[in-house]
């Protein structure tokens, strides 16, 4: 299976002023654990995790004046939408972490998560 049958296409995008508030609101909301922070100056596409947002919190820092500029990850290993899912779960293993962003050219078309992966070897090796 490739990646791009198992992505979420639900992708919360921000830009790199948002505080951690607005970020960790609008995640909440849409039921996911991370967002895609665009820059529209050139740094190009970064991504902004749970994670990230409680280790901010945890040091801390207002969640009120905090911007997801100063907390994302901008050295982001993108995933290909023809990707397999062992190819991200690998990228995923390699880097330490849960979620890749997946690029066609430079349109993000999703995300990928250690979850959408878990779903998918869920439901082709367990019958129903």
């Amino acid at each position: 299976m490739q990646v791009h049958e198992a992505m979420s296409t639900v992708v919360v995008q921000l830009g790199p002023d948002h505080t951690l508030r607005q970020a960790a609101q609008l995640m909440s909301t849409h039921k996911v654990g991370s967002a895609v922070v665009a820059d529209p100056d050139g740094a190009g596409v970064g991504i902004i995790t749970e994670r990230d947002i409680l280790n901010a919190l945890g040091t801390g820092l207002d969640p009120d004046v905090e911007r997801t500029a100063e907390h994302i990850t901008w050295e982001v290993v993108y995933a290909s939408p023809t990707w397999t899912i062992e190819e991200a779960a690998s990228a995923m293993v390699r880097g330490g972490f849960r979620h890749l962003v997946v690029l066609d050219e430079d349109d993000v078309l999703g995300v990928i998560s250690v979850r959408d992966i878990i779903r998918v070897w869920v439901q082709t090796t367990i019958p129903a």
